[in-house]
This record gives C-alpha cells, structure tokens and sequence, in this order.
C-alpha cells in the first residue's frame, strides 16, 4: 500500500517550503493559506507556562477562547469550494479541531471539572493515535525511556517531572467544578501517580540527584494533591455529564459523526440486541463442538499468541484481505500480552486466553501506528495525530469492525466455538457504549453505568471487582462520545462497504477497500466516505 500520490507528495514539498511566508500574512483563500492557518494554530493551541507548567487558569483560558475565535474567524475567510475534495476534507479537520478546542473551554471544561485532567505520568503508550481522553500538555511518557538511563535522559526526565509541582499547585486554584463521579474517580487516577512515581524511585535507584529530587518533588506533590482532592469530594455533589445538547453538538461538530445522542441509543439498542442474539444462535449452532479451553502457563500462552499471529497475518495476505507489509507483523507481535491467572483476568484477558485473535483484530491499532511511522501521510495536516480525539470513529470504528470482519471472512472457520467471543465482544461494547450514553445524559451516575455494563455483558465476563470496568466508565465520562465511537465508527464503515461496492460493481474487493481508507488517513469517518465516494453527506 501507498499512501502517497505523486500530486500530494510534490504538494507537500511547495508547503513545506512556503509555511513560514505564509504564515506572516492574510489567508487568501487558497489550500497553502490553509496549511499556514494550521500551522499558527497548532502552536497557539499549546498554552503558555505559568511557573514552568501549562496555564490553565481563569484568566488565560478566557484569553485564548478570544484568540481562539480569531483563529475561526482566519478560516472562514478561507472557501474551499472549488478545492479538489481531499483538500476539502483537510479543512474540516482543522474546522473540527478548533472546535474541539472550543468545547474544551466552554462545555468540558476538564481542568475545572475533572481532576485526572492534572495526570502526568504515563507508564504506556496508548495503542490509540494519541491519548485517549483530556490530556493537558505537559504529560511524562515514561514509555518512551529506556532504562537504565543515559546520562542525557536523565537529565531529559528531570527536566520534565519539574513540571509537576507547579502544575498541581495551580490544579487547586483551577478545580472549581461540581462534578462529583469526575472528582472521585479522578482521585483513583492521581493516586496511581503516586504509585508509579514510587515504583520510579526504585527504578532509577542509580541516578544522579537531580533525577531522584524531581521525582521525590513530584511524588510529594502529588501525595499533597491527592489528599487534597480527599478533603474536598464531600463538597463535590454535582452530576458530571454534560447533556444531551452538548453531547450531540460535539459529537457533530469535532468529531464528525452524522449523529445525535438519540440515534446513537438507537443504534446501540439495536447492536446490543444483535449481538445477543448472534451469540445465542452460535451457541446453538456449537452445541454439539466441545467448550473452548483457555491457555493454563504462561509457556501456553505464549506460544499460542505467535502462532495466532503467524496463522492471522497469513490469513490477511493469502485471502487478500489488506495489503500486508513486512513491518506489520512486528508492530503486532510486540502487544502480545502475558499470562494472567484466571481469577485476575479481565475481560480482554478472557477473551485473549480462549483465542488470542478475537483480541488481536482489535490490534489494527498497531498496523496504524505502523502506517502512520514508516508512511507518514503527504498532507501535513493528517500528518499526525488530530487533536481532540477527532479520530474516534476511524481509529476505535476500524478496530471493533476487523473484529467481526475477519470472522466472515472465514477466519474461525476451523474454530467455530471462537465465533461466540466475537459476538460477546460486541456485546460488551455496545453495554459499556450505552451506559456512556446515559451517564453524559445524567440518566446514569458512573456506578449505575457499572451496573448496565456489569449486567448485559455474556457470561459474566465483566466483573465489577476489576479495575477494567472503572477504567473504562471514568473513560467515557471524561471524554464524551468516545465510548460510543466503537460501535458507531463500526456502522459508518459498514455504511462505506456499501457506498463502494455499489459505485465499484465486480472490481470491489476488500484489499482495495482497506488500501483507500489506510490511504486516508486517521481522521472521521465521515470524511473518508466523502473523500472516496465523492458522497459529501
């Protein structure tokens, strides 16, 4: 697969040498004026520091919501009617990133509302393009060390952990809200701070001081911080969804998605229905097949993810499914997982267990990040990841849709039993999607929406002991829209096979299907379809 024309790439280049005249005057109206608008607001849409962390205050954020519409007011000089649709396409991604901005400060709110907002330190990385959720824009990825440190990435982190204090200093005067399940659950978060902060300190027990003092600093603080949020939750007793109205604004608005909170119920309803009752014909389907059995020693599962892998990648090559580069089968092997006891798994852990591919299609995450490294899209504005988390609907769609893909493509054909996990991995998504659906509305507080999702997962599988079901509810109360976009980003793709069969007859084929929409790029849904159907709504 390519992801680069010669017309793009030969455009990028006359951008690339023209972004900084550009930036210096005017839009005239033209695609380079574009690029140069986004190339000022991506650096405005960092804010200043205050006391070496980013500015969240009052004061600053109404200032930037000012220029912000200065910024909006530079695009819609802008008219991109005549413009080839691709370059159409990059305007709403920029339209919709502004915006996202915009909802940040007047409707989220995060850094007054939500305490996890103030999070720095991220032992992973996100199989997402970016975080997923408000994230501020100081954050530590510890990930991306190795350890022991070098010399220079000591004094790298260091540098980055002195943000941390300062940051939380100002996090007590900004946190006014009344969110009460965003203040609590938010407490969980900055208290797991504390921990890796700790399990950091012993890590990097050979360091020089400066290290061990930024990170017994930031320690501190957050300690401090913590139980100030302890002193302070009796007081928080507010909802914390954001209503319906806004919801369906953002949904709209920043992440494209041609919906409202009501259709999105509907939807969801009907995939949850569905899936159960796929579920229950599979079943009767296998009833004669003996049950699936789960790996029992690490050894065990080891060695049935790799072979998973091998059987999965030949399966996409050979049934020419996608176009399979030789660097996607690393980018997949290298998330695996590991053993987990059976009374400590989680529901991805059960899943990945009985057959690791029911969780593993999910993993087209990884083929993204993939793409997205050793392709980098022409355009610099699909470049990297939207901010915002505009890329929902692709990203989190594209992931839920190979899962059911890739059974109909034959895959389980010599497993059937394995059928039932991917209809129960719809299930718990659609459960968990709903339950987000009604605590944005505040029909739900976040431990009714355990329940929904506790009560309509198959099998049980999603316990209300483990940390996953909580991680994913504060998930989705933080980030409207996202626990939905599963499901829905599903049923926009599912919209595109048609649109493409339709206009392509008997040249349709999968492989090509999947080379145009990776071709794309990381961006909504809905922009694809336009930009490969020409079908603009």
């Amino acid at each position: 697969m390519t992801r680069r024309s010669p017309l793009n790439l030969a455009l990028a280049v006359v951008l690339a040498c023209g972004a900084t005249t550009l930036a210096q005057r005017t839009p005239a109206g033209g695609y380079q004026d574009l690029v140069a608008l986004f190339t000022d607001w991506s650096a405005f849409e960092r804010p200043p520091l205050l006391e070496g962390a980013p500015d969240y205050t009052a004061a600053t954020t109404a200032r930037r919501h000012a220029a912000l519409k200065r910024y909006q007011s530079r695009l819609a000089v802008i008219d991109p009617k005549a413009w080839p649709v691709e370059q159409r396409v990059d305007y709403e991604l920029v339209r919709a990133q502004m915006n996202g901005l915009d909802f940040y400060i007047r409707v989220l709110k995060p850094w007054v509302r939500d305490p996890a907002y103030y999070q720095s330190i991220w032992t992973a990385q996100s199989d997402t393009p970016a975080h997923e959720g408000p994230t501020h824009h100081a954050v530590v990825e510890l990930w991306t060390y190795t350890f022991p440190l070098s010399p220079a990435d000591e004094a790298r982190l260091a540098g980055e952990l002195h943000s941390v204090p300062p940051l939380l200093r100002q996090a007590r005067r900004n946190l006014t809200g009344n969110a009460r399940d965003l203040w609590v659950t938010g407490m969980g978060t900055m208290q797991k701070q504390v921990e890796d902060l700790q399990a950091l300190a012993v890590r990097t027990t050979p360091a020089g001081g400066e290290l061990k003092a930024a990170i017994r600093d930031a320690s501190a603080a957050t300690a401090s911080f913590v139980s100030w949020l302890e002193s302070q939750a009796a007081s928080r007793t507010g909802p914390s969804g954001i209503g319906k109205a806004d919801y369906t604004w953002s949904l709209r608005n920043v992440h494209l998605v041609p919906m409202s909170w009501e259709e999105e119920v509907v939807l969801l309803k009907r995939e949850l229905a569905r899936a159960h009752a796929s579920l229950r014909l599979e079943e009767q389907r296998n009833r004669g097949l003996p049950p699936l059995s789960a790996a029992s020693s690490p050894e065990e599962y080891t060695q049935r993810a790799n072979a998973a892998v091998t059987k999965y990648m030949a399966f996409l090559k050979d049934n020419n499914v996608l176009t399979v580069e030789d660097y996607l089968d690393p980018a997949l092997r290298a998330h695996l997982g590991s053993y987990t006891p059976e009374a400590t798994r989680n529901f991805f852990g059960i899943a990945s267990h009985y057959e690791p591919i029911t969780l593993f299609t999910h993993f087209y995450h990884w083929f993204d990040h993939a793409w997205m490294k050793a392709a980098p899209h022409a355009s610099v504005i699909r470049r990297n990841a939207t901010l915002y988390n505009v890329w929902d609907s692709r990203s989190e769609g594209m992931a839920t849709a190979m899962e059911e893909l890739v059974m109909h493509a034959g895959y389980y054909d010599d497993n059937p039993r394995a059928r039932e996990i991917v209809w129960i991995m719809l299930a718990q998504r659609c459960a968990r999607g709903l339950a987000s659906l009604y605590a944005q509305a505040n029909e739900f507080d976040i431990k009714q929406a355990k329940a929904f999702q506790v009560e309509w997962t198959p099998r049980g599988w999603m316990r209300p002991d483990l940390d996953l079901l909580g991680f994913e509810q504060q998930l989705y109360l933080r980030q409207p829209g996202y626990g939905t976009s599963y499901v829905t980003g599903k049923a926009l793709i599912d919209e595109l096979v048609k649109d493409r069969a339709h206009q392509l007859g008997n040249s349709f084929t999968l492989r090509t299907f999947f080379d145009e929409l990776n071709s794309a790029g990381l961006i909504p849904m809905s922009l694809i379809r336009w930009q490969l159907t020409g079908i603009e709504k």
